[in-house]
């Protein structure tokens, strides 16, 4: 009897666990995120490589999309460690095709001070002050990249991170330009896929974008795109990295 007692109480909790978990997610996809400009706003996300797009980026893109939004890119390198440059940037415009940036839209720089290769270190300021010249240019309301610990620590992302930090915290940005970095979590979280759910509804977070199936098979297939890229670690990353699902951002 203790063991059906305990069986139906654990039942109980796990069921009561799920209606809490549903309930919050329901109730939070009503809601317009806090703090993110509204319809028509003008939109930049900056990466350091093709891929990073859809790789770490997907559900930014598309819940941003859902807000209406009018997205651009600006990405610091053409991707050329393996000499694959040229290859990179055709995957990364069909990438954006899918997730509905449009190439007139899309920035790449292709510049010996920012190579991709994790093991130099771009100039902050020299990335700040391109980064800066762009924002003016287009009217950017919103910036959009990485956080300190760049998701996969690859130094070229946390370049980029510093680089809008210093704009920030020196006052350079424009006014109503505000800036939202993308979560980094540990080893375990970032490969449990939508299980990462429940941590993500708990940890305090500023913005939650959570893809529907349908989107994740938009983001799939963006993914797909870079075929250069789609090693075997690769393609268990899409079928198991929360990125995929997932992104928890947090304004500066």
């Amino acid at each position: 009897m203790e063991v059906v007692g305990f069986l139906c109480l654990a039942a109980a909790i796990l069921a009561w666990g799920f209606v809490w978990l549903w309930d919050s997610w329901e109730r939070m996809k009503s809601q317009e995120p806090a703090g993110v400009p509204g319809d028509g706003s003008r939109t930049l996300l900056v990466i350091a490589h093709p891929d990073d797009e859809a790789m770490f980026f997907a559900p930014t893109v598309l819940g941003l999309a859902r807000l209406r939004h009018r997205l651009s890119l600006l990405c610091f390198s053409a991707g050329n460690y393996y000499n694959q440059g040229e290859v990179r940037k055709k995957e990364l415009l069909q990438s954006c095709d899918v997730l509905g940036i449009p190439s007139s839209s899309i920035m790449i720089i292709d510049n010996r001070d920012f190579p991709d290769d994790p093991d130099v270190q771009w100039d902050t300021e020299r990335v700040a002050s391109i980064l800066l010249q762009h924002i003016d240019a287009n009217g950017i309301n919103l910036v959009v990249t990485f956080d300190a610990g760049g998701v996969s620590g690859h130094c070229n992302h946390v370049a980029l991170y510093a680089a809008v930090r210093t704009l920030h915290s020196e006052g350079k940005l424009p006014n109503g330009c505000s800036v939202l970095t993308l979560q980094s979590v540990n080893v375990l979280r970032k490969y449990i896929s939508l299980l990462d759910l429940p941590f993500s509804l708990l940890h305090t977070r500023d913005v939650l974008f959570v893809l529907t199936s349908k989107e994740v098979a938009q983001a799939k297939r963006a993914m797909s795109c870079h075929r250069s890229q789609l090693l075997w670690f690769r393609r268990l990353y899409v079928l198991f990295s929360r990125y995929m699902r997932i992104n928890s951002l947090h304004f500066l």
